[in-house]
């Protein structure tokens, strides 16, 4: 869990930091309300605890300010005033709980505890799951009667994972929650922490199974429900009747759906009501256009709602009374006829339970012909067709660190009759396992028309380009050349199976129907998207600015304000003018698609929604943006920040420093005798030094410090909350390093690298980018006239007076 203390006290900052990380909570501390202003917009927090009387802003005024922005973090006040009044204004301004100051450890940890059952709506204190007990007041976990040693870190990770058991977690999510910003490690730290996690929950009884990968995804306590009674005691989730068939996840999403229909059964019954006076008004030819203009509206919702739930039959009968409705009258008789008669219709389906009513409906999440992603909650499945057995044995061995599972087969035969049984996630296939062209192309036009599709990786001694051409017309995803190390093989199958990373991704959705987004949330919550509804689309512009999504849904039509007007809007502001937008309408015609694209739109989905379409739609468009921005920001020879980037990173930098009075170290990197080395051994040559500089100098940063190519042969470095020595200390190291690898040519031969540098304070050498770059490139010219691989400190006038 991350916590957030405001406190411009530092000793009582000290305090409660060292009292709530005891507690394995992640802890960070802002002296004021700016400085916490701009970590709770960079990032989420699952508890912020604020100091009352804080310079300039007070704490009051600070939660105040936060809630009007869409925060819904719990707040938690430390006051010293303790009348009924000043606590009133408090918990009026928006926080959660107070305690009054001075206070008791074991009471102010008790109430940390309860806000955050608060947030997952659970009474308990103690978390379970099954056997599993974890008991917050004493830091402790046990499987059954085993009581579990784990570190801090897998302390905090299975509490994550107990107090949010429906979400999926990414690796950077965990990052995310379970470390503080100047601690981020990379992602191999999760997967390490949920290997030892995993063995020692085995060792103590547990299925090994217990934390599951969602493949691509993240990581999840497994479903109870999937968990034999002995596992799980006597706890277990409701089960669904007449779908057996289904699986676990489509189980848990088709309930979800139901639940849905359960809660706006009584509004669909009474917008059926409106809908049938409208047809009665008609029919005894007293026409109300008010009423049917609203009839309009409630028919137009109804097609979409009804049809996202899966109720197909009822989605048109719907659509045909919107059409109906929209005929200026007077009506011919047969019109009037077939609505009344389609509102009858209509009317039956509120009149089934919840259950009857979706039993026999494709759900959304569930229609096999439109589904483009795999549901399968168990480990993928990689199939071999190879009849090296060497090979297999090989990669058997290596396989068993992977989260993969494994067979081998060694005909086409055999794999076709596999994947009737046991649908893999790839096949990794050596086309020389085929005596003919046509047997191959046959087995690879089933991968390829399978429900998902089958990714395939060539695997062949071949690599001219004859035989690459043949495997991608053939459909291979990827081309390995023989031998290569199973490492390098099964990181290959890793990469093909990786879907679009939504990386915790925010999903603002616009829609007056709170069906549809009710419904929505469910469907995209469990692929790790963080789902922000909005009903109300005259609350728009506060809602986007307070929540910073990555993609927005509109719908098109709606009262007041239409999903046109609101794209049109965003396109307008420089800001905003690059978020993705996608639309949901419910109208097909060239006019309104046309439309829709000429206002910005980057895609739209028809409903009813087919809830895989929606998720597919959304996970690549967030794809392509990373893509994008990823391309915007990056220098493409070296794959580090250009200079536009760096420049705005740094300037980051700077604010957060000035915010939390902290220092920040810049550098300027220049590279020894690039020129020399491109003259003699070619531009190629020079390239690939400055290839393998910056990544050496990327190995050795962690965010939020930066690496940039700023011009030529110069790199810039920020670093945060790192002093000038420091920072001078960590790039001789890295020169070192560099120095130690010496850099390998084609014909044989090697170089050795070298890189000099100057590098400066916030805010002691200045306290704006511009001062502190003139200074490191000033400083960067003395130490290059010095010699090679001098790493110098920027020299004050003052200070550079009196070493005279």
């Amino acid at each position: 869990m991350r916590i957030l203390i405001v406190e411009d006290d530092a000793l009582t900052a000290k305090a409660l930091e060292s009292l709530l990380a005891e507690q394995h909570y992640a802890v960070e501390v802002a002296p004021d309300g700016r400085a916490a202003t701009a970590l709770v917009e960079a990032f989420d927090y699952d508890l912020i605890l604020v100091d009352v009387m804080l310079p300039p802003l007070d704490g009051i005024s600070l939660c105040r300010q936060w809630r009007s922005q869409g925060y819904e973090m719990p707040i938690l006040l430390l006051t010293e005033r303790d009348s009924s009044h000043d606590i009133a204004i408090g918990l009026d301004a928006g926080a959660d709980d107070y305690v009054v100051k001075p206070y008791k450890s074991e009471e102010l940890l008790a109430r940390v505890r309860a806000l955050l059952r608060r947030v997952e709506g659970k009474a308990s204190p103690i978390l379970e799951w099954g056997k599993l007990r974890l008991d917050p007041s004493s830091c402790e976990v046990l499987y059954g009667d085993n009581l579990l040693p784990l570190t801090p870190k897998e302390y905090a990770l299975i509490e994550l994972l107990l107090r949010y058991n429906k979400r999926v977690f990414s690796c950077g999510m965990v990052l995310e929650h379970l470390w503080s910003y100047e601690e981020t490690p990379g992602e191999e730290a999760v997967r390490t922490h949920i290997k030892g996690l995993r063995q020692k929950l085995k060792a103590a009884g547990a299925p090994p199974d217990l934390i599951e990968t969602v493949y691509g995804i993240g990581y999840r306590l497994r479903s109870l429900s999937e968990l034999t009674p002995s596992q799980t005691e006597s706890a277990s989730l409701p089960q669904i009747s007449g779908q057996g068939s289904l699986k676990p996840t489509q189980r848990k999403t088709l309930a979800a759906i139901k639940g849905v229909w359960q809660r706006f059964q009584p509004r669909v019954h009474e917008q059926i009501n409106l809908l049938e006076q409208a047809a009665k008004g008609l029919a005894q030819d007293q026409y109300d256009s008010a009423l049917q203009q609203q009839a309009e509206r409630e028919a137009h919702s109804l097609a979409g709602s009804l049809g996202t739930l899966g109720l197909v039959h009822e989605s048109r009968l719907a659509r045909d009374i919107e059409q109906l409705l929209q005929i200026k009258p007077p009506l011919k008789q047969h019109q009037i006829d077939q609505l009344v008669q389609s509102t009858a219709d209509l009317r039956q389906v509120t009149h089934q339970p919840a259950q009857e009513a979706t039993e026999t409906a494709p759900s959304p999440g569930l229609n096999s012909e439109a589904q483009g992603l795999n549901l399968n909650d168990s480990q993928p499945l990689l199939l071999l067709v190879d009849a090296d057995r060497d090979l297999i044995t090989t990669l058997n061995d290596e396989i068993q660190h992977w989260d993969f599972r494994f067979k081998a087969v060694n005909s086409l035969t055999a794999a076709t009759s596999t994947i009737a049984v046991d649908c893999p996630s790839a096949v990794l296939l050596d086309p020389a396992m085929a005596d003919q062209d046509d047997e191959t192309l046959v087995f690879l036009n089933l991968l390829a028309h399978h429900s998902p599709p089958i990714p395939v990786l060539i695997w062949t001694a071949h690599s001219d380009l004859k035989h690459r051409l043949k495997a991608a017309r053939l459909g291979g995803r990827v081309y390995l050349k023989k031998p290569l190390p199973a490492a390098q093989v099964l990181e290959a199958v890793d990469q093909v199976l990786q879907p679009p990373e939504p990386a915790d991704a925010k999903v603002m959705i616009v829609d007056d129907d709170p069906q549809i987004l009710a419904t929505l949330k469910i469907l995209l919550e469990p692929w790790g998207l963080r789902v922000i509804t909005l009903q109300n689309p005259k609350r728009f512009w506060q809602r986007l600015q307070a929540t910073k999504p990555d993609l927005l849904v509109l719908d098109i039509k709606m009262p007041q304000v239409s999903g046109v007007e609101l794209c049109q809007v965003v396109r307008n502001d420089p800001h905003w003018s690059h978020l993705p937008i996608i639309f949901l309408t419910a109208h097909t015609e060239a006019e309104i698609i046309s439309r829709v694209f000429s206002v910005g739109a980057d895609d739209f989905v028809s409903k009813p929604i087919v809830g895989p379409e929606l998720v597919v739609r959304i996970l690549n468009r967030l794809e392509r943006t990373k893509l994008l921005r990823r391309l915007a920001e990056t220098d493409p020879l070296t794959g580090v920040l250009n200079r536009h980037q760096a420049t705005q990173e740094l300037e980051k930098l700077l604010h957060l420093a000035a915010q939390n009075h902290h220092p920040l170290c810049v550098a300027t990197l220049g590279l020894d005798e690039l020129s020399d080395i491109n003259d003699r051994y070619g531009y190629s040559t020079g390239d690939a030094v400055l290839r393998q500089v910056a990544q050496l100098l990327a190995a050795a940063v962690q965010p939020p410090d930066i690496v940039a190519r700023w011009s030529g042969d110069k790199f810039a470095v920020g670093m945060y909350r790192q002093s000038r020595e420091n920072g001078v200390k960590q790039l001789r190291d890295s020169l070192a390093r560099l120095r130690q690898t010496r850099f390998a040519r084609s014909d044989g031969s090697s170089l050795a690298l070298s890189f000099s540098a100057g590098v400066a304070q916030y805010p002691e050498d200045g306290t704006d980018l511009q001062t502190l770059c003139r200074l490191t490139d000033e400083t960067l010219i003395r130490a290059k006239q010095a010699g090679k691989g001098k790493i110098e400190p920027v020299i004050q006038p003052a200070l550079a007076s009196r070493g005279r």
